[in-house]
């Protein structure tokens, strides 16, 4: 189990164009992760796992002017995975659940949002 929380108060602290005390853009103030996942180490299924976890952003000012808000989000993603030997294999469930968010901007012309459901297979041979 992995879980994590950031507080990042990235602020302007002396500027000539921008107001001192705005937040820096595409920083948000609260970030949270959380990861489990169990494998079973014994019996005709040693070596599979599974794992899920949720990825939380808050909301994030996109300038520096702070004009224009991103509103936060939360993913949630998923793993099945064979691991044995000289050979990992796993398949990921990234956004299982198709969130709809914005992931970054550039400007309010140039929106860019978070990836749809995706499914990631890898393969590794160590040798």
């Amino acid at each position: 189990m992995i879980a994590s929380y950031a507080y990042t108060d990235a602020k302007i602290t002396r500027d000539n164009s921008f107001a001192v005390g705005n937040r820096l853009p595409i920083a948000p103030l609260h970030g949270a992760s959380f990861w489990s996942a169990y494998r079973i180490g014994e019996g005709p299924l040693e070596g599979w796992g599974v794992g899920a976890g949720l990825f939380a952003v808050g909301e994030r000012f996109e300038d520096l002017d702070n004009s224009f808000i991103l509103p936060g989000y939360t993913r949630v993603d998923a793993a099945l995975y064979y691991r044995r030997g000289w050979l990992n294999a796993a398949i990921n469930f990234k956004n299982l659940l198709g969130a709809q968010y914005i992931e970054s901007a550039i400007g309010r012309t140039a929106i860019y949002p978070g990836a749809p459901f995706t499914v990631q297979g890898t393969l590794e041979v160590r040798f």
